[in-house]
């Protein structure tokens, strides 16, 4: 297996526009996770506690993909080890479409690595398997191990899905998936990290202190001490940036409300939207943020979404 054919660059990110009148890149979405385990040490060590393995780092290869711009979709972690291609995705709010997102991903990789291959000749080509992992550490009240899948989409449900794609949610808030967390130090220790910021959140301090001071005190404890000390800096402004554009989703919905009841829009426009979700819909429509936002904000899906494109024309 050539695992440097699916190689090619730097972790890309997810970016997303948020309208024209946004300040806030989602360019920084999720990049104190992905700088930490993009680190072979930290990736391998995940890899081993998810796995019951015993991999060492020059065994495996980071690998990063340029996806398709007009997607806009980006992959946080991928690397190949062991014949397996691992996609890791850390999320603070729950997407019931990682597995589309995921089949996207997959989708690019094995055309990378298929380029050079003769798809129509008799020889089988052999691609890596794949396993897909989203790490969740929202509010949200989720189990500690669950799956998602992609035929749970379908319009059409059968027992026996022709197409299937399976990906497996792990919830990293602090006290959950205790087992893991006792296998994984980075992991255990990344958790804690986004605890303590809460913790000093919770005192009513202010984004910028809040994030030094939870970073200070795990540098004094020794965790995540070497990458915090190296990357106190970027690691602040990261959270900072995040914070401030979940700050920013809420104001849009906000904004899209009273913008709505304004219009006198009624409820029940269209079928199965709730006056609320449909406001949010139609204004994020108008101000011509991309579906893929429209669902991870207003949780809704690509359905409800063309629903009111078609009603607002």
């Amino acid at each position: 297996m050539n695992e440097s054919k699916l190689n090619n660059g730097v972790v890309s990110d997810f970016v997303s526009d948020m309208g024209a009148d946004a300040s806030i890149n989602r360019e920084y979405n999720s990049n104190v996770f992905k700088m930490f385990f993009s680190d072979k040490k930290n990736a391998v060590e995940l890899y081993n506690a998810l796995n019951g393995t015993s991999h060492t780092e020059d065994e495996l290869t980071i690998n990063t993909l340029d996806n398709a711009v007009f997607l806009k979709i980006y992959n946080d972690v991928s690397f190949v080890i062991s014949g397996t291609v691992n996609l890791y995705e850390h999320q603070s709010t729950v997407n019931p479409n990682m597995p589309l997102r995921d089949l996207f991903y997959i989708t690019d990789m094995y055309r990378t690595y298929a380029m050079q291959e003769d798809l129509y000749g008799s020889r089988l080509i052999r691609i890596p398997t794949p396993k897909f992992v989203v790490f969740y550490n929202g509010v949200r009240s989720v189990p500690d191990d669950e799956v998602l899948r992609l035929s749970e989409a379908f319009e059409r449900q059968t027992d026996e899905p022709e197409l299937e794609l399976a990906v497996r949610m792990l919830n990293i808030n602090y006290g959950h998936n205790k087992e893991l967390m006792d296998k994984c130090v980075a992991l255990r220790d990344f958790a804690i990290l986004n605890y303590r910021i809460r913790e000093e959140l919770a005192k009513g301090k202010v984004i910028e202190k809040a994030v030094a001071e939870a970073v200070d005190s795990c540098i004094d404890d020794d965790i995540m001490a070497e990458f915090l000390k190296k990357e106190k800096g970027g690691v602040i402004r990261m959270h900072v940036l995040d914070y401030n554009e979940e700050k920013h989703r809420e104001s849009l919905i906000q904004e899209g409300i009273e913008k709505g009841i304004a219009e006198g829009i009624s409820q029940g426009i269209a079928e199965g939207i709730s006056e609320k979700t449909m406001i949010v819909i139609k204004n994020m429509l108008l101000r011509g943020q991309t579906d893929e936002d429209i669902i991870a904000i207003a949780e809704c899906t690509q359905e409800q979404i063309d629903s009111v494109r078609r009603e607002i024309g």
